[in-house]
């Protein structure tokens, strides 16, 4: 059986994140959207923007998807690399469509964009 294929969806946010573009990331959530990363929780534009540019798009950070494990209109998993100036390492993560997920972060009512 051939590996599922990446949902265009999950890679427009890698996309968006790994060429360092706040704005499209904060697009894929509604103005009530939800980050949860490591226990803290990060409601808002203006509290993911915070979050953001801290930990992820401010820390340079770059995303590469090296396996999708799973993948249907509802959930997505993924081995991938995370590299930045905050923090590196490997997740397995599922996402789902109402909360995509990367190793200990959940984002929370994002939408498909």
């Amino acid at each position: 059986m051939a590996d599922p294929t990446l949902p265009t969806v999950i890679e427009r946010l890698r996309q968006a994140i790994n060429r360092g573009d706040t704005d499209a990331f904060l697009a894929f959530f509604p103005e009530d959207g939800v980050v949860e990363d490591w226990g803290r929780r990060f409601s808002g534009h203006a509290a993911i923007r915070g979050w953001s540019d801290k930990e992820l798009i401010g820390a340079k950070g770059t995303l590469t998807i090296t396996k999708v494990l799973f993948a249907s209109t509802q959930k997505v998993e993924v081995v991938a690399d995370w590299k930045s100036s905050f923090f590196s390492g490997r997740a397995t993560s599922p996402s789902r469509s109402r909360a995509r997920r990367c190793g200990r972060c959940g984002f929370r009512r994002a939408r498909a964009t």
